[in-house]
């Protein structure tokens, strides 16, 4: 059952923990954690104010980690929570939030936009159509587990 060494999925792996380690590099040249830097490039994409579950949902990261990064954030001025509806919250970039977002967080969107918009549209194309293939499909199976 050792089929897994030398396979695709060793240099698929590979390759995942290498851009990982790239982004993690890029938060810490840039002076913030990675959990800061998920709230942060998040807020980037869905504006300065947004419900704390979708940036919850969007990030990627535990929501045990997005939360400790909200309340870091919080504590040195650069997003205020406010209550929405209810139990919702809503996350409101401070002035030097927006300051730090535009240093960071907007930095590395752009380096990946430049990288992306250097690939020919199928290329593009090609890489969006597998890797949601691949989603699904990583969805599905281990909905069956």
């Amino acid at each position: 059952m050792n089929n897994y060494l030398g396979s695709d999925m060793e240099r698929w792996n590979y390759l995942l923990s290498e851009i990982n380690e790239v982004y993690h590099n890029a938060n810490v040249k840039l002076g913030v954690s990675d959990g800061a830097m998920d709230v942060l490039y998040t807020l980037g994409i869905l504006g300065d104010r947004c419900p704390l579950s979708d940036v919850t949902r969007l990030c990627g990261s535990s929501r045990q980690t997005i939360h400790s990064a909200v309340k870091k954030l919080e504590k040195e001025g650069f997003l205020r929570l406010k209550a929405k509806n209810g139990k919702e919250k809503l996350l409101c970039l401070t002035e030097t939030g927006k300051v730090l977002m535009e240093e960071t967080a907007s930095r590395m969107i752009a380096v990946e936009n430049d990288i992306l918009n250097e690939w020919e549209q199928e290329e593009r194309e090609e890489y969006l159509r597998l890797l949601q293939k691949y989603l699904n499909d990583l969805k599905c199976r281990v909905n069956k587990i």
